[in-house]
């Protein structure tokens, strides 16, 4: 792929404007997301069914993120399927407005993540073949501290709005539609893209040609996932310890504003000093902080458990791809972390009926205990694969 040489704000192009599409994408889908949770309750669903919903939308898309990967691969291009997946999603999103039964939500919900499905891998790997100087982990900060600007700008949003009309939860899901559409015409006005040439094309797939690396690193991130079950089980959690409705958008503010402060800056130091110390620490943050949801009822603790989080998902998220991108070869990627995040997407649905069913079952702490201790162990296993690598 030609490298282009113009910069915006020290990034690649293509790297800056892919950064903006997902920053427009996520004030859509976080005005909705921050609400939706007190939006299913109100409508009768279950904390098992929030959390059933969340995960059949996101693990039935899964193998779309695999095969995106590999065509994008094979094809040379990112560009095509990132439309592709961005524009169903913009399409989609305003539907929201006209549900009043959680299987309504789970119907859009689910074509929604079909869009995400498409577009994840190719866009990771159109991030991922622009790392000429060894700053994968510096790249993939930048997109995830857009992710997370995107990600406050869209509950300001949504808190303004339910500040302004109490309840009116269909008028912000109408509205979050229009940040989706910008993000479409950035997207495919602004971002420039090359075929790469053919010998740099991936010919065929086959399991064995990635290293035994890259399968230990998915199979530490598999078991991390199964305890990290939907955010939206935090957000109704700070609603029963007693933050209200309304300020629960601000709540989730409050994590996303650490991650975009720190996100660039722990992928710059991840770069220096290696990826995989970022992520141990990332891990023991997690287990920290979800210990401390099963812990606490006081909402001050609460409030300073989501800036913690955001912590923990500045020094993970965007890492951990980078760390999968570092492992394989340059017509590998975009197969390479398709299997990646379609793994995330699977483990997610076992992990959300868990956690779900354990909240509503037994008690609102089990499952951050539950999630806390497969954090711990994950971190474990994750100096074991240190030591490994540097073998």
């Amino acid at each position: 792929m030609k490298q282009q040489s113009k910069k915006v704000f020290g990034f690649s192009r293509n790297i800056f404007f892919t950064g903006l599409t997902s920053l427009f994408t996520d004030m859509s889908t976080k005005m909705i997301y921050s609400i939706m949770p007190m939006f299913l309750l109100s409508i009768g669903a279950s904390k098992t069914t929030l959390s059933i919903i969340e995960g059949i939308a996101e693990s039935t898309t899964t193998l779309l993120k695999a095969f995106s990967g590999y065509w994008s691969d094979k094809m040379g291009r990112s560009k095509p399927w990132m439309i592709l997946g961005y524009s169903l999603s913009a399409i989609v999103m305003p539907l929201y407005a006209f549900v009043v039964t959680p299987l309504q939500v789970l119907y859009i919900r689910f074509i929604e993540r079909i869009g995400k499905g498409i577009r994840t891998a190719p866009r990771d790997s159109l991030i991922a073949g622009y790392d000429q100087n060894k700053e994968s982990g510096r790249n993939f900060g930048l997109q995830k501290a857009m992710d997370n600007t995107g990600a406050i700008i869209g509950p300001l949003i949504a808190f303004a709005l339910l500040s302004t009309f109490p309840n009116n939860y269909h008028l912000i899901f109408l509205l979050a539609g229009i940040p989706s559409i910008l993000g479409v015409f950035v997207l495919i006005f602004y971002i420039k893209e090359g075929k790469k040439p053919r010998e740099l094309l991936l010919d065929k797939f086959s399991f064995r040609d990635y290293p035994k690396r890259y399968y230990f690193l998915l199979g530490i991130i598999f078991l991390f996932t199964l305890g990290n079950s939907t955010d939206a089980l935090l957000l109704v959690k700070a609603n029963e310890v007693g933050i209200q409705v309304a300020y629960i958008p601000l709540v989730y503010l409050i994590m996303n504003s650490v991650a975009v402060a720190l996100s660039i800056p722990l992928g710059t130091l991840s770069d220096k000093i290696g990826k995989e110390k970022i992520l141990i620490i990332g891990y023991l943050i997690y287990s920290l902080v979800y210990w401390g949801f099963g812990a606490t009822h006081s909402i001050k603790v609460i409030t300073c458990l989501f800036a913690l989080y955001g912590l923990y998902s500045a020094s993970t998220d965007g890492i951990q791809k980078a760390l999968v991108s570092d492992i394989l070869d340059a017509n590998k990627k975009g197969t390479g972390l398709g299997i990646y995040n379609a793994l995330l997407g699977i483990t997610l649905l076992p992990a959300s009926i868990i956690a779900g069913l354990l909240y509503d079952k037994i008690n609102s702490s089990i499952p951050f205990y539950f999630g806390a201790s497969i954090a711990a162990l994950s971190s474990l296993l994750m100096m074991i694969f240190c030591k490994y690598s540097s073998k």
